[in-house]
């Protein structure tokens, strides 16, 4: 497979506002045609590998779960050149075994998200992306090997149920979601891998426990000041990881085991002639590599 230059995006929730440890850090203002993503980009070098770095809520946590811009977060990331997005992000655990501070590589997403736009198409531009394998392998078992080998706790898989917020849930519907599967819970990952797919940039996740949710006896209900101090901890181990991580990825890449490079290719549905022309502009960033051909 041809190896070419890795640009690696990380995009950073709560408490990860900051990426300290890039050199040559130069913030970069971005427009994209979806409206202005959450903060300004800073992009720099780390451990030899170009990184792109977004916080999602934006300096200073401005903005709540469902009123981020995610298309203009994925827009502005790929304009940037970003070829593999790793994301980071609070989330609260239905299992025992998941305790605070552990990192979840979630591989399997379920979203129960209603207030937010979902995809870079539509009407005039139809296109219909696999979301079988939301999360690219060879960017989890990196992530995962990180973990490791600095002594962060850590589980390989799981399920991810992404809730509109910005409240926590009622205990009936944090014992639903135990029921159903799920893992962890949080606010962020959706449409977020949705539209990482679509962009076609392979995407990756590591979920933050900061707490139980409140489906746990013996564990109290989840309130902001509870969980501060973990967050504090899991934040410190997210700057950990990620230098490794872009260590142990080093500086080209090869493609995605999933193809994600290409998945706009079998997603299309609107032939060229019928594709409204203003959505192609709008698509010039996520879509262009089709316009080219």
């Amino acid at each position: 497979m041809t190896e070419q230059k890795r640009v690696l995006g990380f995009i950073g929730g709560s408490g990860v506002y900051s990426m300290d440890a890039l050199e040559d850090a130069q913030r970069r203002q971005v427009d994209t045609p979806w409206g202005a993503p959450s903060d300004a980009l800073t992009c720099g070098r780390l451990n030899g590998v170009e990184v792109v770095f977004l916080a999602r809520h934006g300096a200073g946590h401005k903005l709540p779960p469902s009123h981020i811009n995610y298309r203009a977060n994925i827009d502005a990331m790929k304009r940037a050149g970003v070829t593999d997005l790793v994301s980071v992000s609070a989330c609260g655990s239905f299992r025992e075994a998941l305790t605070p501070g552990t990192f979840v590589i979630a591989d399997q997403f379920i979203d129960r998200t209603t207030m937010r736009p979902k995809s870079f198409f539509g009407p005039g531009f139809v296109a219909h992306v696999s979301m079988a394998d939301p999360v690219c392998p060879a960017l989890a078992d990196a992530m995962e090997a990180s973990c490791e080998a600095l002594g962060v706790p850590v589980q390989r898989g799981g399920t991810y149920i992404c809730i509109d917020g910005p409240q926590f849930s009622s205990r009936a519907e944090s014992h639903l979601y135990r029921s159903w599967g799920c893992d962890v819970i949080g606010m962020t990952n959706m449409p977020e891998a949705k539209l990482a797919r679509e962009a076609e940039l392979p995407y990756a996740t590591a979920a933050m426990v900061t707490d139980y949710d409140c489906w746990h006896e013996t564990e109290g209900a989840v309130e902001v000041g509870l969980i501060l101090e973990t967050l504090k901890r899991n934040t410190a181990n997210a700057a950990r990881m990620a230098a490794d991580l872009a260590q142990r990825l080093g500086p080209t890449r090869t493609p995605s085991p999933l193809g994600v490079e290409t998945a706009l290719d079998m997603a299309v549905i609107t032939p060229e002639e019928a594709r409204d022309p203003e959505m192609m502009k709008r698509l010039d960033a996520v879509a262009g590599r089709l316009f080219k051909r």
